[in-house]
């Protein structure tokens, strides 16, 4: 299916990816859009499918050198020999594959840096092949004049360095041109690029319907190179989409409190399924905040300086309306974002003001609110001191949104304070499906961080949450680094038991039903997750008098299956709650696509689960609304969230121990931790009064 894929087009990780842009996604910064696709076969109830995926990836264009540091950096030619500029260039082209036009090749360099001398200044030692001629110093102008016919335009600047250390291979810039092939990181374009970069990813549904058939119909219709390569094998692509019955489950009824100190049942909007917290609505659990401290790190800002006299009455009132009582603070701290840039910095000033706020108050300090001009590196070294050396809960947020104090911005800063102090947001009206009043239940999440995909040493991080309330509103958090890029989770078992001692700890007895959501793994892992991670689980909690009834189930996110609307146009996204289990899914497997949230920008992507181990008996039905409802009990926003929240939790403490793990490297390159510390448990252990708490909201 994919061999004349390869032949034509350029394969980045799962996509496929055409040579030349469209002349209207050039990105205008030596970098353009891409529009390729990303796709897999599938056995089904219905056969064999092609799954076939919009996708835009940005690559380096395919231009000159010296045109590529003109859009990229914005240098002229002759600024390139200047140290300030001469730094960028390096950190511009070192590792990039260029090709050579003095010559005819299809061979491909990589760029190891550039000269020290201009070109007009560099020689080297031209040796007689047939030993006729002794060895002369030859000019490389006079080489590229005598040898290829080539009379130099740029004498002043330095060539490319395309050979190594011990034999270098000098070549002028204006003879190099980038390779085709080298995607650009995303994370290295400008806020304005990435912009347009996400407008091209982001498609509505009509418009992602359209580019997903001429995808298909490019490579697979009748006499395309496709068409002719697959027909040898007896396979052919039809070019309409699958159609699929699907259904829609109806939104929970929710639960909130009120000023009264009466539960407030709410129905949710017909179309979003969100709800608000306007009109006396309060969260169902309030927690006072009496000890808390402010830093504002934007008081030196020349533009983004925090007005802290309007902010912090607004945010006490607002949190206030939600039923979180907030006390004025005890300290206001005003620095700027200097006191950022080092671990050691950071730890000092977060230990003199919790000092200085048991001189006010001799109580715990429950929380810090740190607000910042910017994102910055730095928020890395607050959360590593706060949460694992001196556990203090900290909330950090931007000056800007801060000072436009708006309903929403305050509502959601008070939905992530009460969370972290172990309040309860929302809670479902009704019983979750298949579990009586007699039950004590529990729902696990897990996952694992891997690094990128350039890092070869960095430790992949585990994080593992576990319920420990009847509304599965409170989990407790575990996080461990491991083996890299592993994805089998090494002590899963031990983890476990763990948070099933915790769980009797806070409900007097251990859970009889458990159920877990794996996420990260492919189909061709689920044998590992059932003959590895879940024997481990049952091995540590298993006891002659103890043996909970067991649930796996594996959610998945990375697939390039798309639901549409097969309506008279086509046009907006599957509402929340759309379930699809016929026709595109495994022929003998336990297994449902839902969609739970509402797709306010581009194309709704719907959660793959999967039901591998099932000995509490859910039906297809039951399991369906049970992830469903779980997706509305998600402590950060208002509305259902895409995947399944043990899932979602589970994903966002994973990444918070990939943020330990990066600024404890930080530290082992300063020399201030041995090495070899991301590796060591004690530097991922929570301190004792954040450890069953949610800090990573």
């Amino acid at each position: 299916m994919k061999a004349n894929l390869f032949r034509e087009k350029v394969s980045v990780g799962r996509g496929m990816y055409p040579r030349v842009h469209r002349r209207e996604d050039d990105l205008r910064c030596g970098v353009a859009a891409y529009r390729g696709s990303q796709q897999s076969l599938k056995v089904t109830s219905n056969g064999l499918i092609m799954c076939t995926d919009y996708s835009v990836m940005p690559f380096r264009k395919r231009i000159p050198v010296l045109d590529f540091l003109k859009e990229h950096l914005r240098v002229n030619v002759h600024d390139i020999p200047s140290a300030r500029y001469r730094v960028k260039v390096v950190a511009a082209l070192t590792g990039l594959k260029v090709t050579v036009t003095h010559r005819r090749t299809k061979q491909k360099y990589t760029v190891f840096g550039l000269s020290e001398k201009p070109t007009k200044d560099i020689s080297f030692v031209q040796e007689d092949l047939e030993g006729k001629k002794a060895p002369q110093v030859v000019m490389l102008t006079d080489y590229f004049r005598e040898k290829w016919d080539k009379e130099m335009v740029h004498k002043g600047i330095p060539c490319l360095q395309l050979g190594t250390v011990k034999r270098p291979n000098y070549v002028p810039m204006e003879f190099c041109v980038l390779a085709e092939d080298r995607r650009f990181p995303k994370e290295q374009l400008s806020k304005e690029v990435a912009r347009r970069l996400k407008d091209l990813s982001l498609l509505a549904p009509d418009k992602r319907r359209n580019e997903i058939c001429g995808i298909v119909r490019e490579e697979y219709a009748t006499g395309k190179p496709g068409a002719e390569v697959i027909q040898n094998f007896g396979i052919g692509v039809s070019m309409n989409m699958t159609e699929v019955d699907g259904r829609v489950m109806e939104p929970p009824k929710l639960k909130l409190g009120s000023s009264n100190g009466k539960p407030n049942i709410v129905t949710v909007d017909k179309q979003k399924c969100h709800y608000n917290l306007l009109q006396g609505r309060t969260l169902v659990t309030g927690k006072s905040v009496e000890r808390w401290a402010l830093i504002d790190f934007s008081s030196m800002h020349d533009e983004l300086w925090l007005d802290i006299d309007s902010f912090i009455p607004k945010l006490m009132k607002r949190c206030g309306n939600l039923g979180v009582r907030m006390k004025e603070p005890l300290r206001v701290y005003q620095t700027n974002m200097q006191e950022l840039n080092n671990v050691n910095t950071v730890r000092e000033l977060l230990k003199w003001l919790v000092e200085e706020c048991r001189k006010i108050d001799n109580g715990r300090l429950q929380l810090i609110v740190c607000v910042m001009p910017e994102r910055h590196d730095g928020y890395k070294s607050l959360k590593l001191v706060s949460e694992t050396e001196l556990g203090v809960m900290t909330q950090c947020c931007l000056s800007e949104n801060a000072n436009k104090g708006s309903d929403q911005f305050l509502a959601n800063l008070g939905l992530k304070i009460n969370a972290k102090l172990d309040g309860c947001n929302v809670q479902l009206v009704e019983r979750f499906p298949r579990f009586s009043s007699d039950d004590r239940y529990m729902f696990i999440g897990a996952d694992v961080n891997h690094p990128a995909a350039s890092n070869t040493e960095s430790p992949s991080v585990a994080g593992i949450v576990g319920s420990v309330d009847p509304a599965a509103t409170r989990y407790v958090p575990r996080v461990f680094p491991q083996e890299h890029r592993k994805e089998e989770i090494v002590n899963f078992g031990s983890v476990c038991l763990d948070l099933v001692n915790t769980y009797a700890k806070f409900n007097g007895v251990k859970p009889n039903k458990i159920v877990v959501f794996r996420d990260g793994v492919s189909d061709d892992q689920f044998e590992m997750v059932l003959n590895k991670e879940m024997v481990d689980m049952k091995k540590a909690i298993y006891t002659e008098h103890y043996r909970p009834f067991v649930t796996f189930v594996v959610a998945q996110k990375r697939h390039t299956t798309r639901l549409f609307l097969n309506n008279e146009n086509g046009i907006g996204n599957v509402p929340p709650g759309t379930v699809v289990d016929t026709n595109i899914v495994h022929t003998s497997n336990f297994d449902f696509y839902l969609c739970s949230h509402f797709g306010g920008m581009g194309t709704s992507k719907a959660t793959h689960y999967s039901v591998i181990w099932d000995e509490i008996g859910f039906s297809a039905n039951e399991i369906q609304r049970l992830t469903y409802d779980l997706c509305f009990v998600f402590a950060r926003c208002t509305k259902p969230v895409s995947l399944v929240t043990p899932v979602y939790y589970a994903d966002l403490l994973a990444y918070r121990g990939r943020m330990f793990q990066e600024e404890v490297m930080q530290m082992e390159a300063s020399g201030s931790a041995p090495p070899s510390s991301s590796f060591d448990q004690a530097f991922y252990n929570l301190d004792q009064h954040l450890k069953d708490s949610m800090f990573f909201i």
